[in-house]
């Protein structure tokens, strides 16, 4: 499955979606562990590359803008990783990335979608909500954080085939 380039007009750059390959690690890894405090390792991501995950990432202008990651199984998707890198945030890329992920997590069979979110996201949280996410409930202390745990938002969107 690939996805159509983008090229808006005016000013907007030329965009693009392709599968993430073992080769992208390393440029992935840079913007993981510039996006994040706690970041995923380069394990994590061998090991979904591995198990087929569908993962993508992002091109704009040339360039490995952002990625995910998403799992699918029993018609749900979960989106385990999603990032834009910081460089690039505040452009609406990650508004496409992410509404890219829906779309092939419902071209792959997925009825729902289901996500985590920290809480001290707010942009995120905002994003999720607009793209028609609903919380649907919270992950005690799932995420590490400088001065302990973080509770999750667990936020889920049914997929229709009108949607």
């Amino acid at each position: 499955m690939a996805a159509e380039p983008g090229v808006g007009g005016g000013t907007e750059a030329a965009w693009a979606l392709r599968p993430m390959r073992a080769t992208d690690l390393d440029a992935v890894m840079a913007i993981e562990v510039r996006a994040y405090p706690f970041p995923w390792t380069r394990g994590i991501f061998d090991d979904c590359l591995r198990a087929a995950y569908p993962a993508w990432l992002l091109n704009v202008d040339g360039r490995i803008a952002g990625y995910g990651v998403l799992s699918i199984a029993a018609g749900e998707a979960h989106v385990l990783n999603v990032c834009v890198d910081p460089e690039l945030q505040g452009r609406g890329h990650g508004r496409r990335l992410f509404r890219a992920l829906v779309d092939i997590a419902r071209k792959l069979g997925a009825q729902r979608v289901f996500l985590e979110v920290r809480p001290s996201n707010p942009a995120a949280v905002a994003l999720y909500h607009a793209e028609g996410f609903n919380e649907i409930g919270r992950r005690p202390r799932y995420y590490p954080t400088h001065n302990g745990r973080e509770d999750a938002i667990v936020m889920a969107r049914e997929l229709f085939d009108d949607a």
